[in-house]
């Protein structure tokens, strides 16, 4: 219900997967999401800020979230040299 409500007054909406392998059911779920315009993020870490732990790994996912939420935070970013 208070996804249906924020597509409806047409608010960003993010839905974090965390479950895979897809299967043919959920692609097309995130499709018609997407077509809704809703955000699709999968909960995959990233590698290349090499973690030293599993909490800066997840930190990752959670700071992508925050990203695409448009909220500030003080994270740590990729810089290409």
């Amino acid at each position: 219900r208070a996804a249906d409500v924020m597509f409806k007054e047409r608010k960003r909406i993010i839905f974090v997967t965390r479950e895979m392998p897809f299967n043919l059911i959920h692609i097309n779920n995130m499709k018609t999401i997407t077509e809704a315009g809703g955000i699709i993020c999968p909960a995959s870490p990233t590698f290349y800020n090499k973690a030293q732990s599993i909490t800066e790994l997840a930190d990752t996912v959670v700071e992508r979230v925050i990203d695409l939420a448009e909220l500030q935070q003080d994270a740590k970013r990729w810089k290409s040299e």
